[in-house]
């Protein structure tokens, strides 16, 4: 394997290398064989379908046009004879609804067999092409390659690398590492760190288990039917975005536009519903700032003084994006060093690191693709960026940056 040389290398098989996938072969089926996707678990969505049944995820936040198929309808008329698994009010695709589509779409594509059972932990720059390091220890050769992985780093509140005392380490986790499936909770006090829309589904699940849970939020909790506004997936928003010359400007907007997590009216009618029959306590604009385990539990100060017993502590924080602390990267950022603003590479219009083809899609594309970058929307408008390049190498290479 270590001689082997392929032409585009994809390295993850979530939905955005799904994405770009299906699109690239919409425009040239000729490059269906010198396509390789690279992923640990050998195959397609592995961790979204994870993460999505681990927190017992319903159905999705984004309406029914947003998948990977290049046909926006394509989900719609696959729902016509299971129309109970779309959801008010946009008609939310159901998590089992979606999940089936996108195997319908991996088999008509004939995509299949496209993953390699391979993780990339290394993308080192040659004078033509690259040399992907994979975690065995072998070698490919690479003429050109996209990177779909997601990249995101589990955000950790400053309080907690403070905490002194040793403590079992199921018992202070991020939302990550959570799965709802193999917990029994009955009984126990959970503090839930955080306000979007993760710590809603985890509320739920551990009350569902017979836990009584804590959601405590830095801020107010907002409400929102989706974490960006709709006027980001076209020009009402995007194209001042595009317009915006400075950097660290556009990184601002995306944060403004995410504004940190929100929770979508339907999940706010759960917790109130929670809240009533005394299995959910709120302590929204109330902030940590110290825990110690004592004894078989934690006790937790919080700024308004209070102290606090719990037996778990969850942290449904977020994730962050830097292309400087993915090691990934790092021959990149050697040999081909570029501007990095917040963590967010700099890249050309096709999200291509300037003057090589290496490509970025996903959250790293956000100063590019904007606040959705991260979302499916966002993965239709990389590939739209991407799949004109992987078409005609050094395609608008030229161009100012867009």
């Amino acid at each position: 394997m270590s001689s082997q040389r392929i032409d585009i290398a994809i390295v993850g098989a979530g939905m955005q290398a799904l994405t770009l996938v299906t699109h690239l072969l919409q425009k040239r089926q000729k490059l269906y064989d010198r396509i390789t996707v690279f992923d640990p678990s050998g195959k397609w969505i592995q961790q979204w379908q994870h993460q999505f049944a681990a927190q017992e995820i319903p159905h999705l936040r984004s309406p029914v046009v947003h998948h990977p198929e290049p046909d926006s309808f394509a989900l719609r008329r696959f729902a016509e004879s299971k129309p109970n698994q779309l959801f008010p009010p946009y008609d939310l695709p159901g998590t089992e609804l979606y999940e089936s589509f996108c195997w319908d779409v991996i088999q008509r594509w004939q995509l299949q067999n496209h993953v390699m059972a391979a993780k990339v932990i290394r993308v080192e720059p040659l004078h033509r092409g690259f040399r992907l390091g994979l975690e065995d220890g072998q070698t490919v050769l690479a003429q050109r390659v996209v990177m779909a992985t997601g990249s995101a780093i589990a955000q950790v509140p400053e309080w907690v690398n403070q905490i002194a005392t040793p403590y079992p380490d199921d018992r202070l986790v991020h939302s990550q590492a959570i799965d709802l499936r193999l917990l029994k909770l009955a009984g126990e006090r959970i503090l839930i760190v955080g306000g979007g829309l993760t710590s809603g589904h985890l509320a739920i699940g551990a009350i569902n288990r017979g836990a009584t849970v804590s959601l405590m939020s830095r801020r107010s909790l907002t409400e929102k039917l989706f974490d960006a506004d709709p006027g980001w997936l076209g020009p009402k928003y995007l194209k001042g975005f595009h317009a915006e010359v400075d950097w660290f400007v556009r990184w601002q907007m995306i944060q403004q536009a995410r504004n940190g997590g929100s929770l979508t009216p339907a999940m706010m009618t759960q917790l109130r519903r929670a809240k009533h029959s005394n299995r959910l306590n709120f302590y929204p604009e109330c902030q940590v700032i110290g825990a110690k385990w004592q004894g078989q539990c934690w006790q937790v100060t919080c700024e308004d003084g209070e102290i606090r017993e719990y037996d778990r502590i969850w942290l449904a924080t977020g994730t962050r994006f830097d292309i400087t602390a993915d090691p990934v990267f790092a021959d990149m950022l050697r040999v081909h060093p570029i501007q990095v603003v917040n963590g967010l590479p700099v890249l050309d219009p096709c999200l291509r690191w300037a003057k090589t083809e290496l490509f970025v899609m996903g959250g790293l594309a956000g100063l590019q693709v904007g606040p959705t970058a991260r979302n499916l929307s966002g993965a239709r408008m990389a590939s739209d960026r991407i799949v004109p390049a992987l078409i005609k190498p050094r395609m608008l290479v030229n161009r100012k940056s867009a």
